[in-house]
């Protein structure tokens, strides 16, 4: 079951889009984390590489179904959400958060405290913080704010 909007369509992950969900990462994280260090940034890009080939996501798609942004959920927790750069601030993040909340009531996710865009736009979307860690999923010394959908 695909969710539409005007120009795109948001559709699960297949082993073709593996590349064009890695650049996406990269190109925003070198974006939008400058705060990592450059030995967690490859650290992080290793961990990355290995698991999201195997993971399903969800992609929002342009109309020749080229990834503009990729979502990870699990359950109710989206662990992760990635809009490549050049498509910020075009609806595509949004439109990722309104489809997992088109299964899901609420929903829970974690930001980097350094990411202030990131935290910027869940808080548009209406998510409050429920709390706060001062590391990282993987013990790094990134404080996260956790985040719910405001109900």
């Amino acid at each position: 079951m695909a969710f539409q909007l005007p120009t795109r369509k948001i559709r699960r992950s297949t082993s073709n889009d593996v590349d064009r969900v890695l650049e996406i990462w990269r190109n925003a994280v070198d974006a939008t984390h400058h705060f990592l260090s450059q030995e967690d940034r490859i650290a992080i890009e290793a961990e990355v590489v290995s698991f999201l080939p195997t993971v399903p996501l969800w992609l929002a798609v342009d109309e020749q179904d080229r990834p503009l942004g990729w979502m990870l959920l699990d359950e109710d927790r989206i662990e992760a959400l990635f809009v490549d750069p050049i498509s910020r601030g075009a609806g595509v993040g949004r439109a990722l958060v309104q489809h997992a909340l088109s299964s899901h009531t609420t929903i829970f996710t974690d930001v980097n405290e350094q990411n202030l865009q990131a935290v910027g736009f869940y808080e548009h979307l209406g998510f409050v913080p429920i709390g706060r860690s001062e590391c990282d999923g993987q013990g790094r010394a990134y404080p996260l704010i956790h985040l719910r959908s405001a109900s």
